[in-house]
This record gives structure tokens, sequence and C-alpha cells, in this order.
């Protein structure tokens, strides 16, 4: 029986799927957007990482926005399709609009950031290459050959493959292209591209134990390994199984998968760093200011900035942790930032032992494998906490809860090249905004532009640093909901359209860690006046009170740390008959003179463009043999203190020792360890490095900080030197620190001296202020660079000309000026610096990107907002 019949046909209605994309194609003569048509049966997004035909190659670019329709000046025919889906869902949500943000901040384009952004080998390119055809060369080709084409032919017989990439031919043979022209024409050679390499998994051999076989008649050394990977919860890598069971082959293991006792199989291994396991780690006892902080911190359920103003010592990293904790119970992420990779191992380590394996490290130093790996890591969802460097702050945690950045003052936080030349601290506002959650900002020594941010509106005690009273937490908060409408992977918003600005502010607060933990003194600061130590016949680098601080370090059991500013042997060499001064020949600049250790080759290197060369015995331009070193760096400080101290073990700490991998912390693991009692280095030493057995800080020359051709020098000087005497006394021993210098009364050394940052403040603070520099201006610099110098002041004049017409009057113009090292790199350099009082808008901004259509082709300008390093 029929219950019921319809009376007509339903027609379900098929929703059209998009045949076309817009790409943002990764190639530097023609970044842009550009249609591609997806192939039959392929399902992409937008935000997906393709490989695309580009002219007469093969590059990467990131899907943009979907078309239902290609546009109407473009001929579907000529409309190229897309190679392959390379990788997709590596863009958690408001990822572009960050991107976008800091684009459109920067004056950069989009493309540029998310070069920056991404991990290595995900928008590659395809390469040209040339290989020989080997069965079509006859044996005698002198007679039928140029030079040149001879000299090709030798140089791909060397080649393993039989190829090489078509930019090396040309660059170790001169004349190679018509070379190259000539043997393709006789068939001898053949040109194709090389599809570009990309980022894969690793797959590791998993061996899991099925049982043993009855059957099977198994020997000793094959029941001991089945017996090994059933005490393993039955599965093992294969190459941990063989170094477990001291095996040099497979063969046991493959006997044992014939007779069915074990399956092997390749499963994806995340290469994650985890270059430690530091033991287990309970929370520490808070003292009340620490206690006062976090209560606020956690309170936090919003966008809100807190500078956490901690002194050397206080404390500081407990208070992220124990603010982390509860966050990663309840399936929330954190992004903690550091400066420099060399602040990365103790810092890692301090959070494995509370948090293990939720952390992940990701910087530039790691390999393209674990940087890719620990990306995709990232986008598994998972509780986790990542730390990182600069760039890191791009990490696409999707449930980012809190971003910390640790020595938020420190100016590697800012990139000066390449472009884009942001600054994490921007950045992550920008990220904390878009996510709703907290930006804590800590620090011993703040940056002015945070200090004045988080205290204009604050009555400060002068004598603690603490708020009068704690701010009240606001409701602050922002809408998600908007900012799904916004984001461009809104399929109602794909597009580059400018992205919107982000209207929300919230609260700041400041918080004070005016104490060490357990009420510890902050080490005595000794100001050593060198000109009195030379009146007294002391020659040495090292005065008196230094000289007996270090004898006295083996009877006491301790440890000392030696800062000086530059690394190498000494600043430059000097002919004592002439004066002649030895220098790069690519840049303004005199070469430092190397000498690692008693008989090493004697070097003179550029610390600007690694030109090296080895040091002349005699002038190069009146032959003297009478050539001098002048200046003092990490290397003769290393030397002298073996001839002086010869009793004392002792390692150096500056970037030409620690540019291997690990090699931050294998030093820094060997001087924990007692293994040395000086550690002598550069700006490294001056952060992160928490040593209860260091009692003992020496600055061989403070000098070397303190006058330089910038506004941010004094700062930069009292940051320096109060981070690298807070190494000091950070035990139970009491600790003590001696500077030296030729300027004892200057201001920045009396504030140092006395550990008072807010007399430094209220001195520097109304000379920028006076000056319109930051914190109370806005700057942009403008930077010109090229290898012909009159076309490079050409252009900038003439730019200097246009900004001053184009541009309003309350924008200060400086310049066009040279860079104070006018060469580097055999480039010239000339700039111009914007400086307003006012915030610069939008429309200005769009008046800046004009200027370059007004460079020469050979000159290149880049604007860099917020300039940290004006030289």
């Amino acid at each position: 029986m029929k219950v019921a019949e319809p009376i007509y046909t339903y027609q379900v209605e098929k929703i059209p799927s998009p045949q076309w994309v817009e790409i943002l194609v990764d190639c530097i003569y023609a970044e842009g957007l550009y249609t591609y048509k997806i192939k039959p049966d392929t399902i992409i997004k937008a935000g997906d990482i393709v490989s695309i035909p580009f002219g007469n190659a093969i590059v990467g670019g990131i899907v943009i926005k979907l078309l239902f329709q290609p546009p109407e000046n473009l001929e579907i025919e000529k409309i190229k399709e897309i190679e392959e889906v390379i990788t997709t869902g590596f863009f958690p949500e408001s990822y572009w609009q960050l991107l976008e943000l800091t684009a459109q901040y920067y004056l950069t384009d989009l493309i540029n950031v998310v070069r920056v952004a991404l991990p290595p080998k995900l928008l590659g390119k395809s390469q040209r290459r040339v290989r020989l055809l080997t069965q079509n060369i006859p044996d005698d080709i002198d007679n039928d050959c140029t030079i040149s084409q001879i000299e090709v032919i030798k140089l791909l017989k060397q080649s393993k493959t039989g190829d090489y990439t078509y930019s090396f031919i040309n660059q170790k043979i001169k004349n190679a292209r018509n070379a190259i022209k000539g043997l393709v024409k006789k068939q001898w050679l053949e040109i194709f591209l090389q599809s570009p390499s990309k980022a894969t998994p690793k797959l590791t051999k998993i061996v899991t134990f099925l049982g043993e076989n009855e059957d099977s008649q198994l020997t000793q050394k094959q029941r001991d390994v089945l017996t090994i990977v059933k005490n393993h919860d039955g599965e093992l890598p294969l190459p941990q199984l063989l170094k477990i069971c001291e095996l040099n082959s497979n063969s046991v293991v493959n006997t044992l998968a014939k007779k069915g006792c074990v399956v092997i199989q390749e499963r994806e291994t995340l290469r994650l760093l985890q270059d430690s396991s530091p033991q287990k780690d309970l929370p520490k006892t808070l003292t009340k200011d620490q206690a006062r902080a976090l209560e606020i911190i956690n309170s936090l359920d919003c966008y809100s900035t807190v500078l956490l103003h901690g002194v050397t010592g206080s404390g500081k990293t407990e208070v992220y942790l124990q603010a982390i904790a509860p966050l990663l119970k309840i399936g929330k992420s954190a992004l903690v930032l550091v400066p420099e990779i060399g602040l990365t191992p103790q810092l890692t380590d301090r959070f494995r032992a509370r948090f293990g394996d939720k952390v992940c490290v990701y910087h530039s130093a790691l390999s393209d494998g674990e940087r890719y790996d620990t990306w995709r890591q990232m986008l598994t969802g998972e509780s986790q906490v990542i730390i990182g460097t600069r760039s890191a702050v791009f990490a696409p945690l999707p449930n980012i809860a809190m971003i910390i950045l640790d020595e938020e003052h420190d100016t590697s936080f800012k990139q000066h090249q390449p472009i884009p030349t942001y600054h994490a601290v921007k950045i992550a506002q920008y990220r904390a905004e878009l996510v709703n959650c907290p930006l804590i900002l800590g620090s011993a020594t703040p940056s002015l532009e945070s200090w004045r941010l988080a205290t204009e509106n604050n009555s400060l005690n002068s004598q603690n640093w603490k708020l009068s009273s704690p701010p009240e937490l606001g409701e602050g908060g922002r809408n998600l909901s908007d900012l799904k409408q916004n984001s461009p992977l809104n399929p109602q918003n794909w597009g580059l359209s400018s992205p919107p600005e982000l209207q929300i502010k919230g609260q700041n607060y400041y918080l004070s860690l005016p104490n060490r933990i357990q009420n510890r003194p902050l080490p005595p600061v000794e100001i050593v006046d060198m000109r009195q130590e030379l009146r007294k016949g002391n020659r040495s680098i090292f005065s008196h009170s230094l000289r007996d601080a270090l004898n006295n370090l083996k009877p006491q059991g301790k440890q000392a740390i030696l800062f000086i500013s530059r690394r190498g042997h000494s600043t430059f060499v000097s002919c004592r008959s002439c004066g002649y001064v030895m220098e790069c020949p690519h840049c303004d600049v005199s070469l430092s003179y190397h000498y690692t250790h008693e008989g090493a080759t004697e070097l003179l290197r550029c610390h600007y463009c690694n030109h090296t060369e080895l040091h002349p015995k005699k002038c190069p331009q009146c032959f003297s043999p009478y050539l001098k070193f002048f200046g003092t760096g990490t290397q003769k400080v290393l030397l002298e203190l073996e001839k002086e101290f010869p009793d004392l073990k002792i390692l150096r700490f500056d970037s030409d020792t620690t540019s291997t991998k690990n090699a931050h912390r294998r030093i820094l693991e060997e001087f924990g360890a007692g293994k040395a009692d000086v550690l002598i280095g550069t700006q490294m030493l001056t952060k992160g490095i928490d040593l209860a057995q260091v009692t003992l800080v020496g600055v061989v020359s403070a000098d070397g900080l303190l006058f330089h051709s910038d506004y941010r020098a004094s700062e930069r000087a009292f940051q320096t030197l109060t981070q690298v005497a807070g190494r000091a006394g950070r035990g139970d021993d009491a600790g003590k620190v001696i500077i030296q210098t030729y300027s004892p009364e200057h201001p920045v050394i009396q504030a140092v001296k006395n550990h008072d940052y807010l007399s430094f403040c209220q001195r520097e603070l109304p000379e920028r202020q006076s000056l319109n520099y930051p914190p109370y201006g806005n700057l942009i610099l403008l930077r010109f660079s090229g290898i012909d110098g009159d076309k490079v002041r050409d252009c900038a004049d003439t730019i200097a000309d246009i900004c001053a017409n184009l541009l309003p009057d309350y924008i200060e113009i400086l310049g066009a000026a040279p860079a104070n090292v006018m060469r580097v790199a055999r480039r010239y350099r000339w700039q111009i610096l914007l400086k307003s009082s006012n915030i610069v808008t939008e429309e200005i901004k769009e008046k800046l990107l004009t200027l370059k259509q007004y460079c020469h082709g050979t000159v290149s300008l880049i604007i860099d907002v917020d300039p940290l390093r004006i030289e």
C-alpha cells in the first residue's frame, strides 16, 4: 500500500564550483596576482600553497581568491593550469589579516611578508639547468669548438650528474651564455627545468611486536630483540632498536619480520628540536611581588598589554611559567619570544622541565626539515608552548591565549634586512589584538616606548617603581565574529583589498618586580677610571681591581664573566711609519685583526661584508714592518687573560665561536658545569645567563658603547651595561661588578652604578621630547643603495626634493645625507630621515610608496618604518 506519492520530480540544483583562482606569485621581477585554472577533480582552498608555470619556470604561489568567472579582459585559452597543490591548511584564521597588516604598516608587498612568515622551501622556484649529452659529443672537439665551449664541456664533465645550474656555469666561465647557446645548437647540451625542491615529511621505519611464533625456531639474539621491542610498549623506531641491541645491520630484524614476529612499517616522524631532557621541575613559591603580578596577568582574558618590569634575577621567568600553566590545562597555547638564538637553550630547558614535550623551539638556526615539521606541529591545534626568535611571531598557533616577549627592549627584535623591516613587538601587538589575548612584555630595562606606554597615565613611586594602586581590570575585549567577517579567508572577503585598521585598544598595565628572589641584593658596581690606572703606570687592559678579583676566582671556586663590545682581536691595524690604515676594499671601514690563538693564521676581516685577507708583514703603502694593532676585541682579551692568568680555564662566547649548530648550548653547558672559570663574550652575554657560581662581572671597556652618532646610543648603553651587570650574584653568594671606563662621570655610567632606571628615564625622555624622537615622534628612514655612487646620491637628492613638495609641513625632512658607512659590499648608501610628531597616516604612506618610481633602475630604495638604527 502506498502511503504517499509525489506528483512531480524534485530538481536539486548543483552548486557551481570555482574553476579559476587568483594566485600571489613569488617572482622577484613580476610579483602580484595572476589568474590560473584549476585542474579537474582538484580541490583548492584560499591559502593553499601551489606550484604554477610562470614564464619559462615553475614557481611557488599562494591561492588568494577563488573565481567562478575569469577576468573579463583575459582570454580563457591563455589561462594556464596549476601544476600541483604543495600543501594545504597552513593558515589559521586571522593569519592572513596579520600578514596584510604587517605589509601595510611596513610599506612592503605582501609576498615579502609571506616569505618571512613561511618555513623554507614552501615557495620553491624551478632551476634552469644545463645537461651534457655525452652520447652526441665526438672524441675530438678541439677543432670544432671555441675556448669557452671547451671550458663549459670540461666543467660539466666534472659533475657527478652531468649537469649544473645555468647561473653557476655563467659564474664560472666567461662568455658562457654564447657558448651554451652554440652547444645547444650542436645538440651537445640540453637546457631543462628542474622542479622546485619541496620540504617533505621525514619517514622512519617502526618495528611493531606481533608475538612469538611457536612454529619458528628463534636464536637467542632474535629472542633478545623481541624482548626489547616488547618491553618498549611493543614499538620502537628501527634506528633506536639497532642502537639498543648493538646491531650493525637490519638482518636480525628482517628475519623476525619474515617469521611473522614483528612488522616493519614506515611512519612520518616530526623533526622537532629535542636537544635536552631536563629533570622535572615543580612550581616555585612566589614572592609577594611575583604573586601580585601573576594574579593580575591571570585575570586578563582579553587583549591587554602588560609591562613586567623586574630587576635582573627577580623571577620574571617563573611568572611566565605559572601564567602559562593554567592555559595549557584548558587546551590553549602560548607563544614566547626571545631576542637571540643564544637565549633559547637555558629558557627552553626551564620550560621543558615544567611542561615536558609540550615545548617546541622555532628559529632560523633549525634545519629546513625541523622548521617545516615544527610549523606543522603547531597547526595540529594541540596545547603547546612555542619558544622562538623574532620570526616566530608569525608562528601559526591556532589557539594562542598569551604572547610573551622576554627582554622586550632588545634591538634584535627589529629586522633591518631583508625587507620587511618589521619589529616583533609591533607584530605581537597586532597578533594579540587579532586573537584577543594578553601581551606580556618583560624586561629589567624596558624600552622607552614600552615604559611611556605603560606608565604615562600612572603615578609612580620612585623608590620601588610600584604603582601607587593597581589599575582596575577593564572588560576590554573584541568581537571575534567581527574578526571572522573581516578575515581574508572568509569567502566574502577573498582578495587583497587593504585590511581594516585595528580599532580596539586594550588596557595597559605596569607590573613591578623591584627585588631579587630571596631578597638577594643587586651586585655593587665599581667604576674604575682607566685614566687613573694609566697615570699609575698600568698599561694593561685589566685594571688593578679587576686583576685582583680574577686572581681570587680559583681559591674561592667561583666563576666570572667578562664583557667586551667587539669580537675579533683588534679594531684596526695602522702603520706607525706613515699612518696607513688597513681598510676593506669593498666597504668604507677598517679591517679588524683576528688572531684566535698562539700560532694561528693572522687574518684581517671586515665585519660588514666578511671580506677576509691575510695580515701583511709590511705596510702596503710604505713597506714599513712597524704595524700596530689598535682597539680591543674578545680574541685579544682571551690572549691577554691566558698570558696573565695561566691557571684559569677560559671560554669565548661570540658570533665567531657560535656559528655552528647547538654551539650556544654546548658552550653554556660547559661553563655551567664548571669546566671553565671565565666566560668572555659580546652582547650575547648580556641576557639569559643565570648561573649561581658567577660572582664577578667585568666590563673591559664601557666606552665602546657610549659614543655613537645615534639618538638611541645612551639607551642601548644603559640597557647593555645593566643587563650584563645583572649576571652577577644570582646565587647565594654576593656578586660584584667592575666597569672600566675613561668616562666615569658620564650620566649613563652613573645610572648603571646605582641600578637607577628611573633616573635614566627622567634624564633621557625630556631630551627625546625636545628633539621629537621616539617615543614622542615617529620616524621613517628612506635608505638608498647602489653600485654607482653618483646615481645613488642624485637619486637621494631628487627624492628629497619630491618629499618636500609631496609631504605635509609637519613632517621634517632630514637629508639626503650619506650613511655613516657610505659604502658596504661595494654598494654606496645614502639616506633621508622623515620625522613627525603626528601619527603617519595611510594617505602619507601611500604617497611614500610612489617614491620608488622616481628611483633609477640600478638604485634600491628601502622604506624602514620605525628604524632603531640610523647609520
